[in-house]
């Protein structure tokens, strides 16, 4: 018999209880018992369902309140010593951690977030040095998988492996200079052969050991670690699964293969190609292969066609037992249900597959692949190939005038007309900037007025007109706000906006919405991603009416903000049928025809954000270049149909910049603001290996905390970025936008940025 498998579901409820409780925890109005019990309710909804859709693996230990590394690094002790001895609680501890802390006297940072592999899930580094003192606080995954045990659950437990923990570590500031996360590792197993010896004597018979890290090209260097670890583990744990996703093995499946453990889960959703040479690997071997047939990333029905062809290959090769049918990834990616989706037309949502519509695939495939019988089995497979067949149809179609306007690209369309010195020396008459100017990323706290303004339009309880008088006030405070405190570039705010890639896609051909498709991003930061399913075109204006409004109501120049092509479509979720290459290049162009109508409109600086373009790079160094071959033109494409006058900005955040830096000098912005203080401003060393020859803001201040930044912290952090930057190139701004933040923390860390900028100019006069 094929058994069926989930690697890990979304824990944030279908109605977004998680968050809902845990920021009413932070608030003061939930208590630690509430909060655990809102939890449990949301994990056995979880669990439930997907006994309910037939899997026969269920995931548990994979839940998590803010990030599931972060959980890790509780349960392990890796508690950095500056969140210790303030008297927190263990859970308020960790909630500093996550988004640092400031109040009753506790005055700590966050720790620093980055990436998730290739997803726009941030998750918080874990920090390692010599005098790291593991131990094991608690054992969430026993003491999950015993809560669904209660339940009448029987659950597959999930834990982080040992050689990911570490090597997607940094090292803690008192580490030496010559020290490696990875040198911890033999006093780092003993803790997880605890762990694991626990989940066997509760009766686990098995666990998914998640080593996403084994996908990098890193891993190979890990060889003799991943076999000293597992030949430790193996003799006391329950069967262990090591679960590989996001991309291939590559060459390291050979040894992966050797691993004493009972099976081996590949993603076949992001690397299909993977399967033949990991299947003649495990061959020889008893290891159980578990094949990620179901998308983990990503909203499109499955093809039960291709994937049971998938499953029939390994099943051939190995027989039944020894193939279990599973999700790529963890669900986490996806939103949690389609039940809740009233606006979606009938064709439209016959298209999709959410997380519990993904787990009731899995549990088909996987009986259709046992030869079951059930008529239900067999009548969901043809159903399926049914709605394939119509989806294919509709994806036929296509816009002639935007796949000719592709084509018709021209090499100069990719360029700005002169090259950044001369640019520099117009934009600065024309905008009048002093030296170290200031500005923000572009959005201003959302607050809970202007969501039920929304809320209040989309149910048309106002008119549109009292809509945008609402908005226009709104941008007055925010302009007069600007002016009084003295930032120098100026924002509108964004109060129009829901979501930076949302509110382009409502305005763009070629999208779709959900309701309530919600996905995390990190802690409570969920977003809606907008689905496309056919050309995107730009049917008229989207920004100018905003911006210029802002524009007429000040002398200070007024920068106009838009969300660049590559971010656009990496936080969408993009169409299957045709390359993300021509999906890009048609964002482009839509994005390049508002940058032109924005400085027609007398917009003097436009900033053209692109976070996702590390999150877009391929996990194999192999295949960087094919990606940056695109993604790098299609922002130039966007930005360069502009006068030499115009300043052109982007804006990038939370990504390992290092290896790329090259091809962020090569966007040619003319200046680029990009996250620096939450990760101890180690993007110095970046600019002092590459050098940067345009205006460059490095962030001062991390926004994604409520804590307030001191003015000296911020003039000690110019002074650092002095040590390395050109003082004509460096521009004063926070690291991201301010849309999460209140009003209160946001005027007073600006009033302080701009404080500690004004002493920069009196002391690098």
């Amino acid at each position: 018999m094929v058994l069926s498998s989930v690697l890990g579901f979304p824990r944030i409820g279908a109605n977004r209880e998680v968050k809902k409780a845990v920021e009413a925890y932070w608030g003061g109005k939930l208590s630690a018992d509430e909060l655990t019990k809102a939890a449990a309710d949301v994990k056995k909804a979880s669990w439930t369902s997907l006994k309910e859709r037939g899997v026969n693996l269920i995931p548990s230990g994979d839940f998590t309140l803010y990030d599931h590394i972060l959980d890790h690094s509780a349960a392990f002790n890796v508690i950095p010593k500056r969140y210790l001895g303030k008297g927190l609680s263990p859970l308020d501890v960790y909630f500093a951690m996550g988004r640092g802390r400031q109040a009753d006297g506790v005055d700590v940072p966050a720790s620093e977030m980055k990436k998730w592999f290739d997803s726009n899930y941030h998750f918080v580094v874990p920090e390692f040095s010599e005098e790291t003192e593991f131990k094991l606080n608690f054992n969430k995954a026993l003491e999950e998988y015993r809560e669904a045990k209660d339940l009448g659950i029987e659950t597959r437990p999930v834990v982080v492996g040992p050689i990911t923990f570490l090597a997607l570590g940094k090292n803690a500031k008192e580490a030496s200079a010559g020290f490696q996360p990875i040198s911890l590792l033999p006093k780092l197993i003993p803790i997880y052969k605890q762990l694991l010896a626990a989940l066997k004597d509760a009766g686990a018979e098995s666990v998914q050991i998640d080593e996403p890290f084994l996908v990098l090209d890193q891993a190979a260097l890990y060889e003799k670690q991943y076999a000293s670890a597992y030949a430790e583990l193996a003799p006391v744990s329950p069967k262990l699964i090591i679960a590989s996703y996001y991309g291939r093995l590559d060459s390291n499946v050979t040894f992966v293969a050797k691993l004493p453990v009972a099976g081996l889960h590949i993603d076949l959703d992001r690397a299909p190609g993977q399967l033949e040479e990991v299947i003649a690997a495990v061959k020889p071997t008893n290891l159980i292969l578990s094949l990620g047939v179901v998308s983990g990333r990503n909203i499109w029905k499955t093809d039960f066609q291709a994937a049971i062809k998938l499953g029939q290959k390994a099943i051939d090769a190995l027989g039944q037992d020894r193939v279990i049918i599973a999700s790529s990834s963890s669900l986490l990616h996806t939103p949690v249900t389609l039940a809740a989706e009233n606006k979606l037309t009938p064709e439209q949502k016959d298209w999709f597959s959410f997380a519990l519509e993904k787990a009731s695939e899995i549990a088909v495939i996987a009986a259709s692949l046992s030869g079951s019988q059930d008529a239900k089995v067999a009548e969901a497979v043809e159903a399926n190939r049914v709605s394939i067949a119509k989806r294919r149809e509709f994806e036929r179609n296509s816009d002639a005038s935007v796949r000719s306007r592709v084509a018709a690209i021209t090499p100069d369309q990719f360029e700005r007309k002169s090259p950044f010195s001369v640019r520099k020396e117009i934009q600065q008459k024309q905008l009048q900037l002093p030296k170290f100017p200031t500005t923000t990323i572009g959005s201003f706290p959302q607050t809970k007025e202007i969501r039920q303004a929304r809320a209040k339009l989309n149910k048309k309880e106002i008119t549109v007109a009292e809509y945008e008088k609402f908005i226009e006030k709104e941008i007055e405070n925010v302009v007069r706000f600007q002016e009084r405190i003295g930032l120098d570039l100026l924002v509108h705010g964004e109060p129009e906006r829901n979501d930076m890639v949302q509110y382009f896609g409502e305005q763009f051909e070629g999208f779709v919405f959900t309701q309530n498709g919600w996905v995390q991003s990190y802690g409570s930061r969920y977003v809606r991603p907008p689905i496309i399913v056919s050309d995107v075109s730009r049917p008229k204006p989207i920004t100018v009416r905003w911006s210029s409004y802002a524009q007429s109501l000040t002398s200070k120049p007024m920068k106009g903000m838009l969300t660049g092509p590559v971010t656009i479509l990496n936080w969408s979720f993009p169409r299957a049928d045709v390359s993300r290459e021509l999906q890009c290049k048609q964002l482009a162009l839509a994005l390049r025809d508002e940058v032109i109508d924005l400085e027609k409109a007398g917009i003097k600086a436009v900033q053209v954000d692109e976070p996702a373009l590390r999150e877009g790079l391929p996990l194999r160094k192999a295949d960087w270049q094919a990606y940056l071959d695109w993604a790098l033109p299609s922002f130039k494409l966007a930005t360069a149909g502009v006068t030499d006058a115009l300043q052109t900005h982007s804006h990038f955040c939370y990504s390992d910049f290092d290896d790329i830096f090259p091809s962020i000098q090569a966007l040619d912005a003319d200046v680029i603001s990009i996250e620096a203080s939450k990760s101890d401003l180690k993007l110095l060393n970046t600019f002092k290996h590459y050098g940067y020859s345009n205006q460059i803001g490095p962030g001062v201040y991390d926004i994604h905390s409520p804590r307030v930044p001191s003015e000296e912290e911020i003039k000690e952090r110019i002074a650092a970025m002095l040590g390395t930057l050109p003082a004509d190139l460096l521009v004063i701004n926070p690291d991201c936008g301010l849309k999460t933040r209140g009003w209160s923390e946001t005027e007073a860390s600006l009033v302080n940025l701009v404080n500690a900028a004004r002493w920069a100019r009196q002391t690098y006069a």
